[in-house]
């Protein structure tokens, strides 16, 4: 009797394992895979299992997912990582980032492919926590922060022009209080002739351990660009609006300033920052075509550049497509690169145990035409577009609905058609999990 018991507990219990619970929650199949970081450009299938990566091969089995999606045709990356964005909204301070000119982050970043934003300065050590608390702490999107060297943050000119404000040791303090949230301190808008803002977020940077961006406000002789990126700034701090024309990134020869090459040589990263008023054909086009390249490609989003010669992060990707770089170059400068320049190496790739953040992009072909911040155009054949993104393992953005069933081969009576273990988007049945489609 005893052993007739313990045969049916082990019939019981292969039954169950036969059919347990599937191997992956999530599989995108027959997509063309960029991984810069594991040097993949080819056709892959990608699975993923409670919010991280599964699986990347060549061919994975259909059957053990619980839901697979054929991307066949389109391109498959990391989620794209913009490393200068203004998210500090909410407030209602008028003509202020820290206000009226920010964005909330989850209403534009996941349509273009974006998971992760880096506020660039928009808090400073004084106001900080407010942000973490009312966005950060409140958004999908992951938020990450560039913690401005003025303690007010980035208020407007009574703010960030007063020295007094600029004060490392607080700024180091918050940051290493929120060590990984703040990614690096911020300088920007200075309109002196002082070195005051750069030398005290260096001090914070170094104090924290954290890379220093800087844009570097008004065109100063006492301050020239080329002994802000050949002796002012370390290895990995980064040089923001790298095609401005505002502070001579081309010298009167039309060649690149020779101050930004030795600065790269030294290890000074060159982030592009778009805009509303910080990217020029005229400067970007020749920089190019002498190779140089940027190091990450970010759009500096905001209610001033949005809707102007800046659309989205897809669309700065895109300029660069048009001025000659490939699908990979541009993807490799809106994942790998920038994780790497903000000490977040999880992020920005597709390894196995990585956190499933996934952009899946169409390269459409036709007549498109880009422009910069003062209103020239240059023509492109190639435009991206993003199909689905995927966060922390869920579809959250599916812009043509292919996760999704055709409603006619549903009950009458049909809710819900995702499976809250992959989808962010549809709401689960009540009582239970909602029916899985494949």
């Amino acid at each position: 009797m005893r052993s007739t018991g313990i045969a049916a507990l082990v019939i019981l219990g292969l039954a169950r394992h036969g059919s347990g619970q599937p191997r992956y929650d999530l599989l995108l199949q027959g997509g063309h895979v960029i991984d810069p970081k594991n040097g993949i450009s080819a056709v892959r299938d990608v699975a993923i299992k409670d919010g991280a990566i599964a699986a990347v091969a060549q061919r994975l089995a259909p059957a053990d997912a619980l839901k697979v999606v054929n991307v066949s045709g389109l391109y498959v990356t990391p989620g794209l990582i913009d490393i200068h964005v203004h998210v500090f909204a909410g407030t209602g301070e008028r003509q202020s980032y820290a206000g009226d000119n920010s964005l909330y982050p989850d209403g534009y970043m996941f349509r273009v492919g974006v998971t992760t934003v880096a506020d660039a300065g928009c808090a400073g050590w004084r106001n900080f926590e407010a942000f973490k608390e009312h966005v950060i702490d409140r958004s999908t999107t992951r938020v990450l922060a560039f913690l401005n060297i003025v303690g007010n943050g980035m208020r407007g000119g009574r703010y960030e022009q007063d020295l007094t404000d600029m004060e490392a040791a607080p700024a180091a303090e918050m940051a290493k209080k929120y060590k990984g949230l703040i990614v690096g301190i911020k300088t920007a808008h200075y309109a002196g002739p002082e070195w005051t803002p750069v030398e005290h977020a260096v001090e914070a940077g170094t104090a924290a351990g954290i890379p220093v961006m800087v844009d570097f406000g008004n065109d100063r002789p006492e301050r020239p660009l080329a002994d802000l990126v050949t002796k002012k700034l370390r290895p990995g701090d980064i040089y923001t609006h790298c095609y401005s024309g505002l502070r001579h990134e081309l010298d009167e020869t039309g060649h690149v300033n020779p101050g930004m090459i030795e600065g790269r040589k030294r290890g000074v990263i060159f982030d592009v920052g778009h805009g509303g008023g910080s990217f020029a054909w005229r400067i970007a086009v020749p920089a190019i075509q002498q190779t140089f390249l940027p190091d990450s490609i970010s759009t500096d989003l905001h209610v001033g550049s949005m809707n102007a010669g800046m659309k989205d992060m897809l669309n700065v990707m895109d300029k660069f497509l048009a001025m000659g770089l490939s699908v990979d170059d541009v993807i490799l400068r809106s994942t790998w690169n920038p994780a790497k320049e903000i000490h977040h190496e999880e992020l920005g790739n597709l390894s196995v145990g990585a956190p499933a953040d996934v952009s899946v992009l169409r390269l459409e072909s036709g007549n498109f035409g880009f422009t910069d911040m003062y209103g020239a155009r240059l023509a492109g054949r190639q435009k991206l577009t993003c199909e689905l993104t995927v966060h922390n393992g869920k579809v959250v953005y599916d812009l043509n609905g292919i996760t999704r069933p055709e409603w006619t081969t549903l009950p009458p009576n049909y809710t819900a058609t995702g499976d809250a273990a992959w989808d962010a988007v549809t709401p689960a049945r009540r009582g239970g999990r909602a029916p899985a489609k494949k």
